[in-house]
């Protein structure tokens, strides 16, 4: 029996429309294969929506994402609206999305492919068999705290300020996820906070604490956030899946990403208690190369892959993509940003004929 899917599409801007067609494509395919029909409704956000629409994240926009079982979306930004009021950049619409869908959690492996160690900045023996999952609050912290803003001091001169907090029930929220995570994976949750000079993190350290109990299975342990940014690139074997507040995830998962030797090959999941969930590459919509079929089109494969299995409960057809990118990566076929000697360089669209070659097998 066919089951029926509605599908989100949100190609942004730069590379992002490219990227899209390979992993909407794959899609299709697999979809074929295990009688899975997708309905793709395609919608504007970031610099495409600024320009048609005058905002980043119009309201249309939201409400077909709210009535979808899934959104998947590529990238947006660039430099042609970074001089925007800050209301008004396609960051901002990105903020929104996830505030109107209710995504507090989000998902963001880096595990070292054994195809691509090499292509790591960091020695084989460093990188091999890395495997780590950051669980990085979205929806609390300094992005969203209040007050927040540029203003005038009785002085003239201009104070910026930004305010990190969080309430025990936000903590709470993502830290069960963070061990519900782990408990799937190697059972071991790092939590990651700065409990040593700010109060918002020793809050996060004791409901983290508190919650232990509640996991006997999972080993729990703290790290400041200095030293584990440190840790990632000395011994970054350590880690198995790390919790941690909106800003330090935002930056460690960006470390952590570079382990793999490409941004360009991570997905990312963003769900909350309900609802559809948003599925992304972690790299951004590389302007300079946007139109020229240079772009890797695997993150944004793999981020279709984890739609279908966080969000659509399609594990087997999720396998199938992973596979296909292993298979595609075992005949030598690399895209600019991870070749090395001796490989096949594809660009962007001949990467998703390979890919459809191997789910085809």
């Amino acid at each position: 029996m066919t089951q029926h899917y509605r599908i989100t599409l949100l190609p942004g801007d730069g590379i992002g429309p490219e990227i899209m067609a390979v992993a909407v494509d794959v899609l299709k395919v697999v979809g074929e294969q295990l009688d899975l029909a997708f309905e793709f409704q395609e919608a504007l956000m970031g610099g495409a929506a600024i320009d048609a629409k005058g905002e980043p994240l119009p309201s249309e926009t939201l409400d077909l994402c709210q009535n979808s079982d899934a959104v998947l979306l590529a990238a947006i930004g660039g430099y042609k609206w970074d001089t925007l009021p800050r209301h008004l950049r396609p960051e901002t619409g990105l903020l929104g999305l996830r505030a109107g869908l209710g995504l507090f959690a989000n998902l963001r492996p880096a595990k070292i492919l054994p195809q691509l160690v090499d292509a790591s900045s960091l020695k084989r023996e460093i990188v091999e068999g890395v495997d780590i999952l950051v669980v990085r609050e979205l929806t609390g912290g300094v992005y969203f705290g209040q007050p927040k803003g540029i203003f005038a001091t009785e002085t003239g001169e201009k104070r910026g300020v930004n305010t990190m907090a969080y309430t025990e029930s936000e903590i709470d929220r993502i830290g069960r996820v963070g061990f519900e995570t782990a408990q799937k994976r190697g059972k071991k949750l790092c939590s990651v906070d700065k409990a040593n000079v700010l109060e918002v993190s020793q809050l996060w350290r004791d409901r983290i604490t508190a919650l232990a109990p509640e996991y006997p299975d999972v080993e729990l342990s703290h790290m400041y956030v200095d030293n584990a940014a440190m840790q990632l690139l000395r011994y970054p074997k350590q880690f198995d899946t790390i919790v941690t507040s909106n800003l330090f995830g935002d930056i460690l998962s960006d470390a952590a990403a570079m382990l793999t030797g490409s941004i360009g090959m991570l997905p990312s999941a963003s769900l909350g208690a309900s609802g559809p969930g948003v599925f992304e590459p972690v790299h951004g919509s590389a302007p300079d190369i946007a139109g020229q079929d240079k772009a890797n089109p695997l993150a944004q494969v793999l981020s279709a892959a984890m739609m279908l299995r966080y969000s659509l409960n399609q594990p087997a057809a999720a396998d199938r993509i992973e596979q296909a990118v292993l298979t595609v990566l075992d005949k030598g076929n690399r895209t600019g940003d991870i070749m090395s000697e001796g490989m096949t360089l594809l660009g962007c669209r001949a990467m998703g004929e390979a890919l459809i070659q191997a789910l085809s097998v």
